[in-house]
């Protein structure tokens, strides 16, 4: 069971906490990893691109000039792809990329996520974040204090205070125990978490 320091918003360590070896000292593996970011991604896709084809575009009903005799080459409209207006060849349409997975291979990418990041002493134990009001400096400070560049902070509930503090920074996120994923994890170089959020985590997959 490995045991990590509690730090506080100052970066001064207060306690220390023991992880479950079974979702904080699992096994990586980088291909369930790999396939859960890539589901992430294409879920993440709308899908709404749209294009004509060479039968959707208006006009073009009459063939241009007569078959043979003019000295251009045969043409039999306007709109086909080769014209300038025409249709688009194989134009793309409307779909669905969403990818699913099973609760299983999900459990094992999220624990291979978590995994990773003590074993790169990238997993930061906050006590809480205390913010009286929405102030990017002071979240950026904790931050420094933390050592946590490019942080992804996960609380157990929304912090709005943090998250309107967060939301400035390019390479900062936030998200609360039930929305992280794979993706944000493995994004972002550090990941902030409060030992509410780790009891939490546990919890659900104990």
């Amino acid at each position: 069971m490995a045991t990590l320091a509690v730090f506080n918003t100052m970066g001064e360590e207060v306690d220390k906490i023991d992880l479950s070896d079974n979702i904080f000292g699992a096994e990586v593996n980088e291909t369930v990893v790999h396939k859960a970011v890539v589901a992430h991604l294409a879920n993440c896709r709308q899908g709404t691109q749209s294009a004509k084809t060479r039968s959707e575009v208006s006009g073009g009903g009459r063939k241009p000039w007569r078959q043979k005799g003019t000295g251009h080459a045969r043409q039999g409209s306007i709109r086909a792809p080769q014209w300038t207006g025409g249709g688009v060849v194989f134009a793309p349409k409307p779909r669905d990329y969403s990818q699913k997975m099973n609760k299983r291979e999900k459990q094992i990418a999220l624990f291979s996520a978590l995994s990773s990041k003590v074993k790169d002493g990238k997993l930061i134990v906050v006590d809480a974040f205390n913010m009286d009001a929405p102030k990017t400096a002071e979240f950026v400070k904790i931050m420094q204090n933390l050592k946590a560049e490019s942080p992804f902070v996960v609380t157990k509930e929304v912090n709005t205070n943090l998250v309107l503090s967060a939301r400035n920074i390019p390479d900062a996120d936030t998200a609360t125990r039930e929305e992280i994923n794979v993706y944000d994890i493995l994004k972002h170089d550090a990941l902030v978490i409060t030992v509410d959020a780790v009891k939490a985590i546990e919890e659900v997959y104990a």
